[in-house]
């Protein structure tokens, strides 16, 4: 026998842990340098501290929606008041991060990629979350592009037309999404479990780039989606002060934003800042999922059903108002309020490229004079338009931090309650099936970040719709033709636009795709008696 130093039993433990995690997905010679032996230690002994405490987090959302179900309705926590009064602020805010006035977001393929931090915006925030269809080879691949893009070394050469993309000087800086808290990763089990998809994300993406990023002067930077709770960024929290340890480094090298996409999480602002002080830097209005959850969250309230969805806009009062607190809330901590998403693509006609540059000014110049920070677009070509109209507010100023809203009335509950007024249409409806029926076709295909009608659409704009159309259902809404929604009003308009959709794509693109099976699926998902949480999560069956 030997006495142990602390030393061996880590390594012992590291070896204990590393022999529960089982890597049941293929990993090809291309994927060992981003997934050695090394990173597989790191990310078992991570699931053995903390794999366990998102089942409890992921119980508690469950409580917690069956009290709001039941009549209890969102409101600012009386346990937690003290946070919300008292003077505290954040730790601090990295000098790459200072200046985030347009950021462009999207999944991890490698062209993609390259585009995208070559963009004219600050932020290039790398999906593997809403944007993204988490196929195993998928996944392992965009680790791959991201560590190539840290260090300067990713190209991509387009093999039908030889055209060569490559990484320009000075490029954008790089935040990885990782996937929310009930996503899982089935190619990997740690003690017979799926792992979270979350821990898989975060463990490989810092491993494999927390010393190259440091070394030109950035960082681990990440995203954080889909938070319902205060005690979801405490895990998050313990993840990363856990891992700075682990690897020997400075308390707050990791930093994060937060996206309040859920509505019990924008009555947690302050707590969830305050979880997180070490290493947050700002809060994000993530607005299309925010509409999803305000649909699912209040799904029992007949008196709180949105109309179409394309009424429903920031400049609502219940959108402003979460908009307006989330600025208030974040600048008071000195943390950056981050504004939401332009989904539009440009249009090829000048006429209808006009209009959607309008309509991107409209929107951003709204956020800028609400004092956002910066803001999001989805496609590079609407970057200029963007920044544009937080180049004239900002001035010489990279941020809008001095923007506190101390004179703003109070915003009270009700107002982020509170529904906006609008049809629901027969046009509307039928839209909402053709665009969900076609994003989940491509998400089940593999496709996370779809062109469909002039935008690029990731998983939100699916769950809006088929959540819009499953509440109207329930409640047995009535559309402007004067038809009541039913069921089998729903199976109706879906035959009839899957139709529509065969017309507009091509008979051949049609067979040739998973359009039945996507049919199938969004049927199962409107007509169920209980709404279904998250569509990528049965969608995520239909992945190799």
């Amino acid at each position: 026998m030997f006495a142990q130093t602390p030393e061996t039993e880590l390594v012992l433990s590291k070896e204990h842990h590393e022999a529960k995690l089982e890597v049941v997905g293929a990993v090809g010679s291309h994927h060992h340098a981003i997934f050695p032996s090394e990173a597989q230690i790191f990310l078992s002994t991570l699931c053995a501290k903390f794999a366990s405490r998102v089942d409890s987090l992921l119980d508690a959302r469950e409580e917690r929606q069956t009290r709001i179900d039941n009549g209890e309705l969102p409101d600012f926590l009386k346990d937690t008041q003290d946070i919300r009064e008292g003077s505290w602020k954040i730790l601090g805010i990295p000098h790459d991060l200072q200046d985030r006035r347009v950021e462009i977001t999207g999944p991890t393929d490698r062209k993609m990629v390259i585009n995208a931090l070559n963009a004219n915006v600050k932020v290039f925030m790398a999906d593997f979350e809403d944007s993204m269809s988490p196929a195993w080879d998928k996944v392992l691949d965009g680790q791959v592009n991201l560590r190539d893009a840290i260090e300067g070394t990713i190209s991509y050469t387009n093999p039908d037309n030889g055209k060569c993309y490559q990484l320009k000087d000075n490029p954008a800086v790089l935040i990885c999404r990782v996937r929310g808290l009930h996503l899982k990763e089935k190619h990997v089990k740690y003690a017979g479990q799926s792992i979270p998809g979350s821990l898989f994300d975060f463990a490989l993406y810092f491993y494999n780039n927390y010393k190259s990023l440091l070394k030109k002067g950035s960082g681990p930077y990440f995203y954080l989606p889909k938070l319902q709770a205060y005690q979801e960024a405490k895990w998050w929290s313990d993840v990363f002060h856990f891992t700075e340890e682990y690897f020997g480094l400075e308390t707050g090298t990791i930093k994060a934003t937060v996206l309040i996409e859920t509505l019990p999480a924008v009555f947690e602002m302050d707590e969830i800042l305050f979880s997180l002080k070490e290493h947050i830097v700002g809060l994000n209005c993530g607005r299309w999922d925010y509409i999803f959850s305000y649909i699912k969250t209040l799904k029992n309230y007949p008196d709180r059903v949105l109309p179409d969805r394309q009424v429903v806009t920031m400049e609502k009062p219940f959108l402003n108002a979460y908009s307006r607190l989330l600025i208030y809330t974040c600048h008071k901590r000195g943390a950056f309020a981050m504004g939401g998403m332009a989904a539009f693509i440009p249009a090829k006609d000048p006429q209808e490229n006009q209009l959607v540059l309008d309509k991107i000014h409209h929107d951003k110049l709204l956020e800028a004079n609400n004092g956002h920070d910066g803001t999001w677009v989805a496609h590079p070509g609407l970057a200029d338009t963007a920044k544009a109209v937080f180049d004239q507010v900002l001035g010489e100023r990279c941020n809008q931090l001095d923007v506190t809203r101390l004179s703003d009335a109070p915003i009270h509950a009700n107002e982020l309650l509170t529904p906006c007024e609008g049809e629901r249409t027969e046009h509307g409806m039928r839209h909402n099936i053709r665009v969900a029926l076609q994003y989940i076709e491509a998400w089940i295909s593999g496709n996370g970040c779809v062109p469909i009608y002039g935008l690029m659409e990731d998983a939100a704009t699916a769950e809006i719709s088929r959540a819009s159309i499953w509440q109207w259902i329930k409640h047995g809404k009535a559309l402007d033709n004067g038809l009541i929604v039913t069921k089998a009003l729903f199976e109706q308009y879906l035959a009839q636009e899957i139709e529509v959709v065969k017309q507009e794509i091509g008979t051949q693109r049609f067979t040739q795709g998973r359009f039945s099976e996507a049919a199938q699926l969004m049927a199962r998902l409107t007509t169920s008696d209980e709404l279904t949480h998250f569509l990528t999560v049965p969608g995520y069956d239909y992945l190799d």
